[in-house]
């Protein structure tokens, strides 16, 4: 199946520059390594190309539901299969939290993630020593797709975490060191409500 064919099906079809990114990561995984190793076969290459080249566009929202049962697998195999090419191609991930708002409709949480994660930050730089701190790196997605999970879960909100940490491109038991350490440092921020909320519910300050 054809780049364009499964950029139709997918809706993005008329997204030109996409389709040729994707085109583009295709041809690199077959010079840069066996994606068949991984098991990845060429459908789903393809579908995890575009869903990379996807990723760079703000404006393009990828339908993850469809590319997974276009590609035959489980969703937990998807995201296993993404993160793989991801890393074979040496593509790092980029996440905002507005982005993650709108993908998960939980718009209403982007001030507390954003609140959560400057604390977070702080808190960990002043629990290492001087020498370390301008080496801490807090660009990776996962730090934000947690903070963004755990304030969801505060406030009772249903986020589905293995398409977060598809969508961050990290692992489980990534994302677990970093929920287990965010979760210690700011305990007084992500306590749990007792009270059930709808996304429409939740207000920023």
């Amino acid at each position: 199946m054809y780049i364009f064919e499964i950029a139709k099906k997918l809706g993005i079809s008329d997204s030109k520059c996409i389709i040729r990114k994707a085109a583009e990561l295709r041809r690199l995984c077959d010079i840069q390594f066996d994606s068949s190793a991984i098991g990845v076969g060429e459908i789903c290459k393809a579908i995890i190309c575009l869903e990379i080249a996807a990723s760079g566009w703000e404006e393009v929202i990828f339908d993850r539901s469809t590319a997974i049962k276009l590609s035959g697998m489980s969703e937990k195999a998807y995201n296993r299969s993404l993160n793989a090419m991801r890393n074979g191609l040496g593509v790092k991930t980029k996440l905002d939290i507005r982005e993650l708002g709108i993908r998960f409709g939980c718009v209403r949480l982007i001030p507390f993630v954003q609140k959560g994660l400057s604390l977070y930050k702080d808190r960990f730089l002043a629990s290492l020593p001087a020498s370390r701190r301008t080496s801490a790196d807090f660009t990776r997605p996962v730090f934000t797709a947690v903070a963004f999970y755990l304030c969801a879960k505060i406030h009772k909100l249903k986020i589905d975490k293995l398409k977060l940490i598809g969508v961050c491109g990290t692992s489980e038991s990534e994302f677990f060191f970093v929920s287990t350490s965010m979760k210690d440092l700011c305990h007084d921020v992500y306590g749990i409500l007792k009270e059930k909320k709808d996304p429409k519910d939740v207000k920023g300050n």
